[in-house]
């Protein structure tokens, strides 16, 4: 019997009077990897935001959200926050690294944020970037690096608080073709190693053929 890690029921979200998301129920297991595809516009960004906690569906419709048993609908923002820095990983199509910090430090910052000891978040980090391949690369600022290695750091930063899910978007549309697949095979060797949870919004449609399920959205709800 299959783990459920996400349960989302009838989530809407409008924008005024755009009606974006238009009643979307998903089910995802632990440790599987989905991918969402679909048309620019179809509202695959924003259910993303949405299942990552980044921003929330519009309350008049009574949608749910479920991650890993916690009802999401309930907690403050602080709460929201401080579950999301605990429990999810974000990596997205532009690296988001701090060009003043090394790639070490890019790494550390989420688990700066939750509280872990100095010490503890750079051992951590040195061995998810020894993982990833860039063990000669701790002290390189961003701008020193190349697009994939920029892209390797940030999926370390996103794995650096040990969360259960990580959410991408567009990961390797910034990449050339050897960095993403290189990057694609990454996603399924975390999933083996870490049991992670991965929910990725790509328009490549070899990652999404990868995938152990691929979901179709079409105007603001999945086929």
């Amino acid at each position: 019997m299959f783990e459920v890690m996400i349960t989302a029921t009838n989530i809407h979200k409008y924008y005024g009077d755009l009606h974006v998301l238009k009643g979307v129920d998903l089910h995802i297991a632990k440790g599987e990897v989905v991918s969402i595809v679909g048309a620019s516009g179809a509202g695959k960004t924003t259910l993303l935001q949405i299942l990552g906690t980044l921003d929330r569906a519009s309350t008049k419709d009574k949608g749910e959200l479920i991650i890993n048993n916690v009802s999401l609908n309930s907690l403050n923002d602080k709460a929201l926050a401080k579950f999301r820095n605990e429990h999810i990983g974000f990596i997205f199509q532009f690296h988001q690294l701090l060009p003043e910090f090394t790639a070490l430090e890019n790494v550390c910052l989420p688990a700066f944020i939750k509280g872990t000891a100095k010490a503890d978040a750079e051992k951590r980090a040195m061995e998810l970037l020894a993982f990833l391949g860039l063990k000669d690369r701790y002290h390189h600022k961003p701008g020193e690096l190349s697009g994939g290695e920029q892209q390797r750091v940030a999926v370390a930063r996103a794995l650096v608080n040990n969360p259960e899910l990580i959410f991408a978007d567009e990961p390797s549309g910034n990449l050339d073709s050897e960095s993403a697949d290189n990057l694609h095979k990454l996603f399924f060797k975390l999933r083996d190693e870490f049991g992670q949870t991965f929910v990725i919004v790509t328009h490549n449609e070899e990652l999404a053929d990868m995938a152990d399920r691929k979901l179709v959205m079409v105007d603001g709800k999945i086929v």
